[in-house]
């Protein structure tokens, strides 16, 4: 198959992006304080055992770099999914495993980033590891890049399951040789997650949910993810088994933009 000409990409990207401003729900309205409102808390405040690994404060993720509006690697949640998400942890303490959340809160600035570059057809740093099939003419359109996010209303978390005890994961270092997050678990980069099928951000079909090609223990630890956060009132993107919000969310209709900072929160735990 002919690859497409620079031009032809820049094109169809650019449409793409446009296409996905137009579609913005016309109820959706921004909210831009600096402060977050009173009914925010920090995970670690309500559910002090699950495990975090803020990837957009590091530069471990799909844009090779830390993302605007991470400014501490705190996750962020309105105090109801907060709550729900230490209801699931409860749950998978007593069964020998741990939550651990990637991304929780995620400020419209950082949408914005991730809009940004993926409109800049020549960075492709990080496609060997986050999108290895997929030409990064196509993240607007097949849906792996927009210009909203449900994690900037508060209530969508991404997260994964931990077998206890958890081991020490070892750091990323920027420019080190990268695998296919669609690879084999012993290829890919080194998480102390169970087996998922994939890594976390994985732009692939192999990431949704309920892919048939996921099949044995790496079926069963989706399940195990999936069913104990639904049955606390968690919805999962199908597209991603790692992405779920809880329901019914506190602000539908608002997306946020104070950083992911304690100094958001104005002195609350």
């Amino acid at each position: 198959m002919t690859r497409p000409t620079t031009w032809t990409r820049r094109l169809v990207t650019a449409f793409a992006a446009l296409l996905a401003v137009t579609t913005v729900p016309a109820t959706a309205h921004a909210g831009t304080g600096p402060e977050a409102p009173a009914d925010f808390v920090t995970l670690r405040s309500v559910a002090p055992t699950i495990l975090q690994d803020i990837r957009y404060f590091t530069p471990h993720n799909f844009v090779g770099e830390p993302i605007d509006g991470y400014r501490q690697p705190l996750c962020l949640l309105t105090r109801p999914a907060a709550e729900a998400l230490a209801a699931a942890q409860t749950r998978l303490l007593s069964q020998g495993y741990t939550l651990k959340v990637y991304d929780c809160y995620r400020p419209q600035r950082a949408v914005d980033h991730f809009v940004r570059w993926a409109q800049d057809l020549d960075d492709q740093a990080m496609k060997a590891e986050f999108y290895p099939e997929v030409d990064k003419t196509r993240l607007f359109a097949d849906g792996y890049i927009a210009e909203r996010s449900g994690h900037s209303r508060g209530s969508t978390v991404d997260l994964t399951v931990v077998r206890l005890p958890a081991r020490p994961t070892r750091p990323y270092h920027p420019g080190q040789p990268l695998a296919a997050c669609t690879a084999p678990r012993a290829e890919r980069f080194p998480d102390n997650s169970v087996d998922m099928g994939t890594g976390f951000d994985c732009f692939d079909t192999l990431s949704h949910t309920a892919d048939p090609r996921v099949q044995g223990a790496r079926r069963a630890n989706r399940l195990l993810l999936k069913e104990t956060l639904e049955d606390l009132g968690f919805a999962n993107l199908p597209e991603e088994w790692w992405h779920f919000t809880y329901k019914p969310e506190t602000y539908p209709d608002t997306y946020f933009d104070f950083p992911v900072s304690a100094a958001s929160l104005t002195g609350r735990p």
